[in-house]
C-alpha cells in the first residue's frame, strides 16, 4: 500500500516560475515555517522524453501526493504542453503515435488536474496574482478545493503573500 504524504505541485514552469520559486524558497527557509515534502524530489523526467512517459512519471508522483497545488498563472488554461501532437512520435496524417502508445491530446497541466480530482487529493489552487480569477483556472477546478491569491498590492507595489499560502497549504 502506498501512503499518500507528499504535496505535488502543478503549473505552468514557463510563466509562473517564480511562483513555484516562491513556495520552494517559503518550504525550504529556516525563517518561514510553511513546510511540505515536494513530490517531484522523487524522480524527475528528462525533458527530451516522450510525452506518455512523461505523464507516466508524473502519474507516479501523483499517486504519493495527499496535496494538490496548482498555480495559476496568465496561461494555464491554454497552455498546451505535453499534448501528443507536439510530440516527436506523433504522426499528424495517421493521427497514431509512431511508438505505439496511445494518444493523449491533454497537456500535462489537464492530465495532472483529473488525475487529482479523479484521486480525491486535497486542492489547492493559488493565483500568481492579486486576486482570484477563476477564468484562469482550469475548468475541472474552477469548483472544487481552496482559491487563493498568492500576492497582495499594496502602494502600489506586488507582495508575496505568505501568510495566505501557508493558511491553505498548512
Amino acid at each position: 500500500m502506498v501512503y499518500r504524504t507528499k504535496t505535488y505541485i502543478a503549473a505552468d514552469w514557463s510563466g509562473d516560475y517564480d511562483a513555484v520559486e516562491q513556495l520552494h524558497k517559503w518550504n525550504n527557509s529556516k525563517h518561514w515555517s510553511l513546510s511540505f515534502t515536494d513530490a517531484h524530489d522523487l524522480m524527475q523526467a528528462r525533458d527530451s522524453s516522450l510525452n506518455c512517459s512523461i505523464k507516466a512519471s508524473l502519474n507516479k508522483r501523483l499517486d504519493v501526493s495527499k496535496t494538490f497545488v496548482l498555480i495559476v498563472g496568465s496561461n494555464t488554461k491554454t497552455v498546451r504542453s505535453g499534448s501528443c501532437q507536439y510530440c516527436g512520435s506523433y504522426n499528424s496524417y495517421t493521427s497514431r503515435c509512431a511508438k505505439g502508445y496511445y494518444v493523449d491530446y491533454r497537456s500535462y497541466i489537464e492530465y495532472e488536474c483529473e488525475k487529482a480530482v479523479r484521486d480525491g487529493l486535497k486542492i489547492v489552487v493559488l493565483y500568481n496574482a492579486a486576486s482570484v480569477n477563476k477564468s484562469k483556472c482550469p475548468d475541472i477546478l474552477k469548483n472544487i478545493g481552496t482559491h487563493v491569491a498568492m500576492c497582495f498590492y499594496n502602494d502600489g507595489q506586488y507582495y508575496w503573500d505568505y501568510q495566505s499560502v501557508k493558511n491553505v497549504i498548512g
